[in-house]
């Protein structure tokens, strides 16, 4: 079984900072893709940065600039340093990584449980 449990949601005033961590467990034999998505109440899933296994990134145009995802293969941990935070940031942000586990084919995409950013004016 493999788990993503995501940690660093909070409350903050806009221009104020977060970092997101989305860490894996489990019988992991490798993690390609990972990407950190968001959802705000009555709106549609989208993706805010992504980051392939060789470390090519990727960035919502909303957040160019001021988000930047990274990862750290030895410990299975992605995070989202998030800076001068917005009000429409506020969401709750998931991590989604393709993962190759143990006992399985193929890769297969996972997703956390989500944390809440709250950003107020």
């Amino acid at each position: 079984q493999v788990q993503l449990v995501e940690s660093g949601g909070g409350s903050v005033q806009a221009g104020g900072s977060l970092r997101l961590s989305c860490g894996a467990s489990g019988s992991i034999i490798n993690i390609n893709d990972m990407a950190w998505y968001r959802q705000a109440p009555g709106k549609q899933r989208d993706m805010v940065a992504s980051i392939a296994g060789h470390g090519s990134t990727n960035y919502a145009d909303s957040v160019k600039g001021r988000f930047a995802i990274s990862r750290d293969n030895d410990k299975k941990t992605m995070y989202l340093q998030m800076d001068s935070l917005k009000p429409e940031d506020t969401s709750v942000y998931y991590c989604y990584a393709d993962i190759l586990m143990v006992g399985r084919l193929g890769v297969r995409g996972y997703w956390g449980q989500g944390t809440q950013v709250t950003v107020s004016s």
